[in-house]
């Protein structure tokens, strides 16, 4: 099992846009997840892929996923968020590759929105918010207010300071040559961190963007059961490790599939 190899990305200009859910012990979320992502791929008019990477499950997400039509699921068996997003990159045929969480549910036009963000040929990235539908609404008003301070970093850091960029994990879309100049995503990095890092290296071979326009639904489930502020701390203090240091300060994580 050749948990190291190197990603080598399989090129095909056959797609227009790729979009690729890692799924770890996923069985009950992959259904909605996949109903929204196929319900805008066929409203979006454009040609769309859906890959699911089953990532090492031990429950019936593979079958599920497998269940629905046009949906190709391939397996990493190595777990790991970073390891499981490059080998869907690697499966992956668009120019595009729109980065979505099991869990996430794609609201309407969501597709529609990325796609002119990317006719500006030095885009490498863009990004968005999370609104977490099972989280109460004082809650969410926080979340967005983080969010709000995430244009500083990608304005300043990106482009004053030259220290990078910040996204948000399972909510933003690759140019894949550039994510392929940049090389892929470092499955060395199994969960913290492995956002900024790719914002990041990206943002060194083209512009990396945070639209809070693109907005994400997804479920609050690790924020409630690791406690918000504490949620909060742990994603902001690794933020500012990946910029200053290049290195997450926290290695390992609570799984809440576990």
């Amino acid at each position: 099992m050749l948990c190291n190899a190197p990603a080598v990305f399989i090129y095909s200009a056959r797609m227009k846009l790729s979009v690729v859910i890692p799924a770890y012990n996923e069985e009950h979320y992959i259904g909605p997840c996949l109903k929204a992502v196929s319900r805008e791929a066929a409203r979006s008019g454009h040609d769309v892929e859906i890959i699911v990477v089953n990532n090492a499950s031990t429950d019936r997400t593979a079958e599920v996923a497998a269940g629905f039509p046009g949906v190709r699921v391939v397996d990493e068996p190595c777990k790991g968020l970073s390891r499981a997003r490059n080998t869907g990159c690697r499966h992956a045929h668009g120019e595009l590759i729109m980065n979505v969480d099991a869990d996430c549910l794609m609201p309407r036009g969501y597709i529609s929105r990325v796609l002119p963000h990317f006719e500006n040929p030095r885009l490498a990235l863009l990004s968005g918010p999370f609104f977490y539908y099972d989280m109460p609404p004082h809650a969410q008003i926080g979340s967005m207010f983080f969010y709000l301070l995430q244009f500083f970093p990608n304005v300043i850091g990106q482009r004053i300071l030259r220290l990078g960029a910040i996204a948000q994990g399972g909510n933003f879309v690759v140019r894949r040559r550039m994510l392929e100049k940049a090389g892929g995503f470092n499955t060395a990095i199994t969960f913290y961190g492995e956002d900024t890092d790719i914002a990041i290296r990206l943002s060194r071979v083209g512009l990396v963007r945070f639209s809070m326009r693109l907005l994400m639904r997804t479920s609050a489930r690790r924020l409630l059961k690791d406690g918000i502020l504490s949620a909060g701390y742990f994603a902001g203090i690794n933020i500012i490790f990946m910029l200053f240091f290049g290195k997450p300060l926290t290695r390992e994580h609570t799984d809440v599939r576990e």
